[in-house]
């Protein structure tokens, strides 16, 4: 069987975090969250992929190539304009040849429950539960097929929704090709899903270890988890002084000083310096040719390639982009004084604890205070003593 990756868009909602780089890009525990959905498909059985590929495009080739070095096989299919998801799946139409799963590739998923997708006679969906079912497709089950699929409802029926993974054969082409623009102006997936429920022909696949990424601390819950499963490995240099407590990975070329204090679960990517006396706490992934310096303190945060957090830092509850430079002192605030529910960019993140989101390249002179949900776009500067806080464009600047 197949397995067709969407994966053209940009993944607006991801902002800052995706003005250099694909959604599907984005780093979970140190690896681009697709590459985790791709090689649990993989583990599943799955060796021949069919990537939708537009916006960033070129940093998906790059990575994956031909997909020899994970193991499989990889074939694009451009998706010049992003018309909708119906759009990006038909792109894929002349490189299918028979029954295949089709996936968002801006989720994690098992691949337990891959198989189980693989197993389902198509066309089937995935259904998954949540809390917050108005912001997703909503959908009624009964006997194993879906009834009604709902999208984005302001009184949600059930809270079991499209998890965005399906299992089809070529017919589906046939019901895409007579989809008509939505209200939004986009051809949409989900109308030829209308057509199967009509048909009473669309079976559901109740998944259990779906995880959506739709806004930035999305990655944080998603990269937790996937820290679960690590196991301590060491390839680095571990000076004598160190603690580390629980799963640590620690990459080539990496040298942890002594001091350090290190919670897993923990990863550090390769080349890093981390110390001395820099304190590392769960759920922390930190990128390549990173900087966790002196008397620094990182908890539960995403920490991309190649930024620098060197003297007297705290960073808690946050996503940092890549080649990012925080000044001796500066510290980011992780919880509102009532303890209520952090927003950010005006949406609810429904987490009680959250710092903020810094793009990429964005430089923080000494002493900056961040306040909780702070949303920074790349390339900004502030200049020392600045107080930071709502939401800042690209090249925004405090002198």
């Amino acid at each position: 069987m197949q397995c067709v990756v969407l994966a053209a868009g940009e993944g607006k909602r991801m902002r800052p975090l995706t003005a250099r780089r694909p959604k599907v890009m984005l780093p979970v525990a140190n690896r681009p969250m697709m590459e985790h959905l791709v090689l649990a498909a993989r583990d599943a059985g799955i060796t021949e992929f069919v990537f939708v590929v537009g916006y960033g495009e070129r940093e998906v080739r790059n990575h994956f190539g031909n997909g020899e070095r994970f193991g499989i096989q990889v074939a694009y299919a451009p998706q010049r304009q992003q018309s909708g998801t119906a759009d990006a799946l038909r792109s894929a139409q002349d490189l299918v040849t028979g029954p295949f799963l089709a996936m968002n590739g801006d989720m994690i998923l098992s691949s337990a429950d891959i198989a189980r997708m693989i197993d389902a006679p198509a066309p089937a969906m995935g259904t998954s539960t949540t809390d917050h079912p108005g912001d997703f497709g909503v959908v009624l089950v009964e006997d194993g097929r879906v009834l009604s699929l709902e999208e984005k409802s302001k009184h949600p029926k059930s809270n079991i929704i499209n998890a965005g993974a399906y299992s089809f054969t070529p017919e589906i082409f046939e019901l895409l090709a007579g989809i008509r623009l939505s209200e939004r102006g986009e051809l949409e997936l989900t109308d030829a899903l209308g057509i199967l429920i009509a048909r009473h022909d669309l079976g559901a696949v109740p998944l259990s270890t779906w995880r959506d990424i739709g806004y930035p601390w999305d990655l944080l819950d998603a990269n937790a988890a996937l820290l679960l499963g690590l196991n301590s490995q060491n390839e680095g240099i571990v000076e004598e002084g160190v603690h580390l407590l629980g799963p640590v990975a620690v990459g080539e070329g990496t040298v942890i000083k002594s001091g350090t204090y290190i919670e897993g679960p923990c990863i550090i990517g390769k080349n890093c310096r981390i110390g001395p006396h820099a304190y590392i706490r769960g759920a922390t992934s930190i990128g390549d040719e990173s900087h966790i310096g002196h008397c620094t303190e990182i908890k539960n945060t995403v920490v991309m390639a190649r930024t620098k957090i060197p003297h007297f830092n705290y960073i808690g509850d946050s996503v940092i982009g890549s080649g990012c430079n925080f000044g001796a002192g500066t510290k980011i605030a992780n919880l509102r004084h009532d303890h209520g529910p952090v927003k950010a960019g005006g949406k609810d993140t429904r987490h009680t604890k959250f710092g903020a989101v810094v793009g990429d390249n964005v430089h923080f002179g000494i002493n900056c205070s961040v306040n909780v949900g702070s949303v920074i776009g790349s390339n900004a500067q502030f200049a020392p003593n600045s107080v930071i806080e709502g939401s800042f464009g690209e090249d925004a600047a405090i002198r």
